[in-house]
């Protein structure tokens, strides 16, 4: 009967050893669980971040088209005054 008293008692102790277990793997998983979601967080700032640069840019592409765009005139306009000033030079 003793020994079947030791037995129950022994099982009594490694059920509360489970149970402590239990616990902390539980506590663990909440831990684990909590940095995912900020981990999950974090990832979406990062892609509103980086959709928001590409969005500015393809503006600043854009911009940059244009100014050279603009330069080509300029460029071109140029050589046209300068192509009007030799034959000015030419007719004197």
């Amino acid at each position: 009967m003793n020994h079947l008293k030791t037995e129950v008692n022994n099982l009594k102790i490694e059920v509360s050893n489970l149970k402590d277990e239990t616990t902390k793997l539980k506590i663990k998983m909440d831990e684990t669980y909590e940095i995912v979601k900020a981990l999950e967080h974090s990832s979406q700032v990062n892609k509103a971040d980086h959709d928001k640069m590409e969005n500015d840019i393809a503006h600043i592409k854009g911009n940059m088209e244009a100014i050279k765009k603009d330069i080509y005139r300029i460029e071109e306009a140029t050589a046209n005054n300068w192509a009007d000033i030799a034959r000015l030079k030419q007719a004197k």
